[in-house]
C-alpha cells in the first residue's frame, strides 16, 4: 500500500477521535457556580462609625469641628483600650492640676 494512504487514514482517525472527545465534553453538565456571598457590616446601634464617616466626608472643615474631635478621641480610646479617666487627662493638658504656690520662700537662683 501507499504511505500516503496510511497518513490519510491516520489523520482521519485523529480528527474522528478529536470530534468524539469534543462532543462528549460538551454533553457533560457543568456544576452550577455557588452564589456570591456578600457580607454587610451593620453596627449594633453604635453611632461612632457613622459619625467618623461623616467627619471623613467633611474634609478639612472637620479639623475645627468639636463633634469630630470628640469622635476621633473616642475612636483612639477604643482602639488603644485606654480607660476614660486617663484619656481625658491625656487629651486635655489644661485639665491637669496646677501646683499651688507655696508660702515658703524659694531659694534664689543664680550665681
Amino acid at each position: 500500500m501507499d504511505t500516503k494512504l496510511f497518513a490519510r487514514i491516520g489523520a482521519g482517525a485523529f480528527v474522528a477521535i478529536a470530534l468524539t472527545m469534543s462532543v462528549l465534553q460538551l454533553r457533560e453538565e457543568r456544576p452550577e457556580p455557588l452564589p456570591e456571598v456578600i457580607t454587610v457590616f451593620e453596627p449594633d446601634g453604635d453611632p461612632l462609625p457613622g459619625q467618623l464617616r461623616a467627619c471623613a466626608a467633611m474634609g478639612e472643615i472637620a479639623l475645627s469641628s468639636p463633634d469630630c474631635r470628640a469622635a476621633w478621641a473616642e475612636k483612639r480610646r477604643r482602639f488603644l483600650g485606654v480607660e476614660s479617666d486617663v484619656s481625658e487627662a491625656a487629651v486635655d493638658p489644661s485639665a491637669a492640676p496646677t501646683p499651688a504656690p507655696s508660702s515658703e520662700p524659694q531659694p534664689e537662683k543664680g550665681l
